[in-house]
């Protein structure tokens, strides 16, 4: 297997969520990175994605394949080397042995445009750079070695052939399932709990057999502890495939991007109720005079938009949808600040959480797959 810088082309989430490009006359070059690193955003969202002149080699992603390809071979997988590319987002395609690597983790000047855009780096840290990385290691693996076929990867998984939902519900106290990406991202589908259940096996230091003893996920574990001895020295039996939309292809502009990924991750119904409002704030007589509730929404934001995607592990911006919502009814309603701040903060972050997982899992949310 070639390495990255040999490369033609360089290296949720999904290959079965793939936009169409928008097509336009090419450019005569890519922009070198340094030439539009200093641009403001408004300069910068105008440049095609396949003119920003990336080189995955030239990144810090490098440190991240690396680590994870030193966990394959401590693990005893040495003969697997799946190779990466850039693209558009996270992906590993069905019958490759690759990954897409977001654009954005390839310069810091992207990820601080990414931030500004969706409120978050999917992957900008280094720890959740490598639980993706391991996760979509799982999917090129798979792919690689054919495991789907093996009669019992199917006994404990499921099967691959089966069409991925546009929505899932999770059982949020299931002990079926490991918990890795998101806490229930492994009930959606065969090939993700695999993937997500291969991830926790390999994640160095990973107490896999104490957290997850009497759980019947152990019983997955084990299994990929098992299957992964047998296979480790094993050539894989399936060629590697090809780069699929690598960033060089892509001809959207990134504000196209933008405008693309929030209507993805946004709120088109969101389902916040009167009375509920009524009991965290107030339109008594008595309050007219305290802080407004779109005022003291305005001012907890950030710090509620957090938590709440720490509880929930929904986008941030989906969540900033929500707030946004609540705070406009808030307005009309002329709601005001009731009780002390501390626990109108507490019952507020609470009241966002349930708004937004009743949106990601009332059907009104398209879980993207």
């Amino acid at each position: 297997m070639m390495d990255e810088a040999e490369q033609s082309a360089e290296t949720p989430v999904r290959a079965s969520a793939r936009r169409p490009s928008v097509r336009r006359a090419r450019s005569p070059r890519p922009v070198p990175p340094e030439e539009w690193e200093g641009w403001p955003d408004e300069n910068l969202l105008d440049l095609r994605l396949c003119d920003l002149g990336l080189r995955l080699p030239d990144s810090e992603l490098m440190l991240r394949i690396r680590a994870l390809r030193q966990e394959l071979h401590r693990h005893g997988i040495r003969q697997f080397r799946p190779f990466f590319w850039l693209s558009d987002d996270w992906y590993t395609p069905d019958g490759v042995s690759g990954v897409a690597v977001p654009f954005y983790l390839a310069h810091p000047r992207l990820a601080r445009l990414e931030y500004a855009q969706m409120l978050e780096v999917e992957g900008g840290s280094a720890e959740e750079c490598m639980r993706i990385l391991r996760h979509e290691a799982g999917h090129a693996l798979d792919n690689a070695y054919g495991l789907r076929h093996r009669r019992r990867r199917q006994q404990l998984f499921g099967f691959s052939s089966q069409k991925y939902p546009e929505f899932y519900t999770p059982r949020p106290y299931s002990r079926s399932f490991v918990q890795h990406l998101e806490p229930w991202y492994a009930q959606s589908h065969p090939d993700e709990d695999f993937a997500e259940t291969f991830a926790v096996w390999l994640t160095p230091g990973s107490p896999w057999r104490t957290r997850y003893a009497g759980w019947p996920a152990l019983k997955k574990l084990e299994y990929v502890d098992a299957l992964m001895s047998e296979i480790g020295d094993q050539p894989p039996r399936v060629a590697p495939g090809h780069p699929v939309d690598p960033l060089a292809r892509l001809r959207k502009t990134l504000r196209e991007y933008y405008d693309e990924k929030r209507q993805r991750y946004g709120v088109d119904a969101p389902n916040v109720y009167d009375r509920d409002l009524r009991r965290l704030f107030s339109d008594a007589r008595e309050h007219r005079a305290n802080r407004s509730a779109a005022r003291f929404i305005r001012r907890v934001r950030k710090q509620v938009r957090v938590r709440v995607a720490q509880w929930t592990n929904a986008y941030q911006y989906t969540i900033n949808q929500v707030i946004d919502e609540i705070a406009k009814r808030c307005r009309e309603l002329n709601l005001r600040v009731g009780g002390s701040e501390e626990q109108t903060t507490l019952d507020f972050t609470v009241f966002v959480a349930v708004q937004t997982l009743h949106f990601l899992h009332s059907g009104s949310h398209r879980v993207w797959l």
